[in-house]
């Protein structure tokens, strides 16, 4: 896969993953960690973003990319970088064919929704 580097003054990404009540937040939570694990981003706290602290929000301007993952169509995610004017790219786990509230979150749709999102990642979607 692709190497972060993040915090060596190469290119960074960091990953910012709703965690929501429905599965679809479960499943952008797991597809944040999974895609952390193959060096695609450092995972971030998208909660101390949206409380905007100082030293995440920070972090989040620095970035050279942010990597927002939603569980659905509310945009909970985008709606907290909207607000403070940072760049981000969306990817929307409903978007990906899983139903809110139906599908389940099985290690088979992790792998699915993480290597579409991963392509999406390299080819800078």
């Amino acid at each position: 896969m692709t190497e972060c580097n993040c915090g060596s003054g190469e290119k960074s990404r960091l990953i910012y993953a709703c965690s929501g009540a429905a599965n679809t937040g479960l499943l952008a939570d797991q597809v944040a960690r999974g895609l952390m694990q193959d060096n695609a981003g450092s995972m971030t706290c998208l909660a101390a973003l949206g409380a905007e602290l100082s030293g995440f929000v920070a972090s989040a301007r620095a970035a050279d990319m942010n990597i927002v993952i939603d569980g659905c169509g509310v945009g909970c995610g985008s709606a907290i970088f909207d607000k403070l004017g940072i760049a981000y790219k969306q990817f929307v786990v409903t978007d990906y064919g899983v139903k809110k509230g139906k599908t389940p979150v099985t290690g088979e749709v992790i792998e699915e929704v993480k290597s579409v999102i991963m392509e999406g990642i390299l080819n800078g979607l």
